[in-house]
């Protein structure tokens, strides 16, 4: 293989990308951290580029300032952007961002007989073509979603495309949302992390909520309370830990939801309750719990914690929306963009669109 030195180093993202991937399958959490060494080796290579094309003497020298404007200042501010309507989990917009920085230009891989990656769009903004191929290939999970449910015969439109009913038990380790309130079906029900929390902050198992829930929902049974971590499944964080120990907070939630919905660190921060009227004190001691944390436990409110200890304490198995681990597919998108190119503007060439 032949490539430029700047084109060889920019390989080290895939490794990267491959680890934050998993990383997101399992715990949905990414340390900040990890993209920095990427931004740096960006910042360097973009600018050792861009000094070998200040001559403006060619259209190649010009269309890679184009290639390198419409990368930081297109595609970067889209990551941000989606991440602040909640389109992006924390870790996808910085990794996208990260990409926009590190390969803003299509790197070229030389072999024997044929040259990678096979089609390069005429813009040829890599960035670009990752963020296109990402979508195409998240696009897919929904109608993952529903084969597996036809399959197992949970077939219950259009739930079976947003959704995924597993036992209660199987929470300890479930990324997403309960898909089920006492009242119905909401795509905006309780965050399983915050229910982590909860159950973290009154050092209790899930198995003892749910054998005595009659005794909890009773708010003068909280006794010491700990500290409950940011929800991540994990071992290092099942033991209760007592308030006031400090927790790593430099992770980033990645947790997109198939209908663009996303579940982030602070997020619907704009949906307040103070309690619900209706109760007759503090059921659950939700109010006691969200007065004592830091943060807005990924949006819950009493309400809506409430709702979702009611579900888990009754049922045997639930629905819950998982939620898209966002950086499979941008990994997975992201190493077609090295090998075949853009998937879009490779199908519309077939097409004879382009």
């Amino acid at each position: 293989m032949f490539a430029s030195a700047p084109d060889l180093l920019r390989l080290v993202v895939l490794p990267v990308l491959g680890w934050t991937a998993w990383r997101d399958i399992e715990t949905r959490r990414v340390p900040s951290r990890t993209w920095l060494p990427l931004v740096g080796l960006g910042v360097v290579l973009l600018t050792v580029e861009a000094v070998g094309h200040l001559s403006l003497s060619t259209s190649t020298d010009f269309l890679f300032f184009v290639q390198v404007a419409i990368s930081l200042f297109l595609v970067a501010p889209i990551a941000y952007g989606f991440w602040w309507i909640g389109g992006f989990g924390g870790a996808d917009a910085k990794a996208l961002i990260t990409i926009a920085i590190l390969l803003p230009t299509f790197p070229t891989y030389y072999f024997a007989g044929f040259t990678l990656p096979v089609i390069e769009t005429t813009l040829g903004v890599f960035s670009m073509t990752v963020l296109t191929n990402t979508v195409v290939l998240a696009a897919a999970y929904p109608v993952a979603l529903g084969v597996r449910n036809l399959r197992t015969g949970d077939v219950r439109f259009p739930t079976s495309f947003l959704g995924l009913r597993i036992a209660v038990d199987d929470l300890r380790s479930a990324h997403g949302r309960l898909y089920e309130t006492p009242d119905g079906f909401s795509r905006n029900g309780l965050d399983i992390d915050a229910l982590r929390m909860y159950l973290r902050w009154r050092g209790l198992s899930l198995d003892e909520l749910r054998a005595s829930p009659d005794q909890y929902r009773d708010p003068d049974s909280v006794g010491e309370t700990y500290d409950p971590t940011d929800g991540a499944v994990g071992a290092e964080s099942e033991m209760p830990r007592k308030s006031g120990v400090p927790v790593d907070g430099d992770e980033d939630a990645s947790r997109v939801e198939s209908d663009g919905g996303v579940d982030v660190d602070d997020a619907d921060v704009g949906d307040v309750e103070t309690g619900d009227s209706s109760d007759v004190g503090d059921e659950w001691a939700a109010d006691a719990f969200l007065d004592e944390i830091e943060g807005t436990a990924y949006g819950t409110t009493p309400k809506k914690l409430r709702g979702g200890l009611e579900v888990v304490a009754e049922r045997e198995a639930v629905w819950i929306s998982p939620g898209i681990p966002f950086l499979v597919p941008m990994f997975l998108g992201t190493l077609l963009a090295f090998t075949y190119g853009d998937l879009v503007f490779g199908a519309l060439g077939a097409l004879g669109v382009v």
